[in-house]
């Protein structure tokens, strides 16, 4: 007799699932006391190279293989030492969260049920933040690199009209242009691919000494482009550059697009979740005006990763780009069949889990004040960090701090020792910086999206680096 795929004792079920969920939480409770990163042993490589299992396994001896093979061997970014990236750390919370989405295992392409319910109110609460209308429309994607390419696809659609989702862009009189900074993510020159425009169709705008994007010399790209017989058609402004945390003047930018008929739309990666904090909601003046924001709630929101979001002011260009009449994904007036929207009229993907609920819950039991704070602190302690850098006179610091993110080179150090001293602090454990480009200048790089970095873990960030450099005499 064939038997389904629940445990046949649920009692010996719970105690195995019970011991792994105290398992996690000791291990996000000590985080400190672990390394920030461990290269996986041999041993734990192997393990992911063995055939297809064909026979069952004990649930136990799996849950011994993740506490051995996974869990010491996992990215880092729950400690709070990881700064090399744009990291959220989550929470506890978020992962209870996990537990249930996954124990109701919903899928959030559609149909009649509460899922959606909470997705709609993820747009709503967003709406409030960054000051748009009610009736905006959002969608829970991966990231904000999907987020993006979704909004160049509706950018796209608006400017030639839904007939070019059959005919493409094959043939068209005039070819469509975008803008952006040239410290915009990489992400945006590869919606331009993806979306068939390509990425030689992006004009880079050069950026200030502050990293934001020079509007004087954006009007002169759209008026060249305009005389040489293009079509101008999307503006891409950035809340939180990836190098340097820059934000482009967005009221500026919203104006700019308005005078030349272009959808206006914010890459909020990393600033937008700085709409839940009054102190900082003021950076991003003149988002309200945009006509979409890419947005992820797995950095600054610490919401478990992946929870990407593409907040849309005018919900019928949104669904515009996307839905579908297919016969299976019709509407009835009731039953599981029934609404008129659904996620899958918002953007590509038919099948999608509930990454609704626990960025629901993360917010709902931690409230916008409180996450607000948090990302308040990260900005203060970048500051901090910089005060503390810059003390020493090997040091340099090599862009403004506009929010959260800190760059500074080392005197005497070329590119291969700079990369050098950031692996040796991530094989020994201390600490995850990164380095990356700037003007030209390899530079170390420290973004503090962490809930739990402290001070007194940037001193002992600060002290490690300093052996090191003495170390290298430095």
């Amino acid at each position: 007799m064939t038997r389904s795929l629940d445990p046949e004792d649920w009692q010996a079920f719970r105690q195995t699932a019970h011991a792994l969920l105290d398992e996690v939480i000791d291990h996000i409770a000590t985080i400190r006391d672990r390394p920030v990163w461990r290269q996986a042993d041999a041993a734990a490589k192997a393990h992911f190279t063995r055939p297809l299992p064909v026979s069952e396994n004990p649930l136990e001896a799996v849950v011994d293989d993740v506490k051995t093979h996974v869990m010491p061997f996992a990215t880092g970014n729950l400690h709070p030492l990881f700064m090399g990236w744009v990291h959220g750390a989550g929470t506890p919370t978020g992962m209870v969260a996990e537990i249930v989405s996954a124990g109701l295992n919903m899928n959030c392409g559609g149909r009649n049920h509460i899922g959606l319910d909470v997705e709609r109110q993820i747009a709503l609460w967003m709406s409030e933040a960054l000051g748009f209308p009610k009736t905006a429309s959002g969608v829970f994607v991966t990231g904000s690199s999907m987020a993006n390419f979704m909004a160049v696809v509706i950018a796209r659609t608006r400017c030639l009209g839904p007939s070019v989702r059959v005919d493409g862009v094959v043939g068209q009189a005039r070819q469509l242009i975008a803008y952006t900074s040239s410290e915009a993510h990489g992400c945006i020159a590869q919606a331009m691919e993806l979306s068939g425009l390509g990425s030689a169709q992006l004009r880079k705008i050069p950026v200030d000494d502050a990293g934001r994007i020079r509007t004087d010399r954006l009007k002169a790209a759209i008026a060249a482009d305009r005389a040489e017989g293009h079509l101008p058609f999307l503006l891409v402004g950035t809340a939180g550059t990836v190098n340097t945390g820059a934000i482009d003047p967005l009221g500026r930018l919203a104006a700019i697009a308005t005078e030349e008929s272009l959808w206006f739309h914010v890459d909020g990666a990393i600033g937008a979740m700085m709409g839940f904090s009054p102190a900082l909601r003021g950076l991003l003046e003149g988002v309200e005006q945009a006509d979409s924001i890419a947005m992820d709630f797995h950095k600054w929101g610490q919401v478990p990763y992946d929870a990407g979001f593409l907040l849309v002011k005018d919900p019928e260009a949104h669904r515009a780009a996307f839905a579908q009449p297919m016969a299976y994904l019709q509407r009835a007036e009731r039953g599981l069949a029934a609404g008129e929207i659904w996620p899958c009229d918002l953007g590509p993907d038919l099948s999608r889990g509930a990454r609704a609920l626990k960025t629901w819950m993360t917010i709902e039991t931690l409230g916008s004040a409180r996450i607000g704070a948090a990302i308040e602190r990260s900005c203060h302690l970048a500051r901090s960090l910089a005060e503390r850098l810059g003390a020493d006179p090997r040091l340099e610091i090599k862009a403004p701090v506009a929010l959260n993110i800190v760059c500074f080179g080392i005197r005497g150090a070329d590119r291969d020792m700079i990369r050098t001293i950031v692996m040796d602090l991530h094989e020994k454990g201390i600490a995850a910086p990164s380095w990356t480009t700037l003007n030209g200048e390899e530079v170390i790089r420290c973004a503090l999206v962490n809930h739990r970095t402290s001070k007194a873990d940037l001193e002992r960030f600060i002290a490690a680096l300093q052996a090191l450099m003495e170390h290298y005499a430095l």
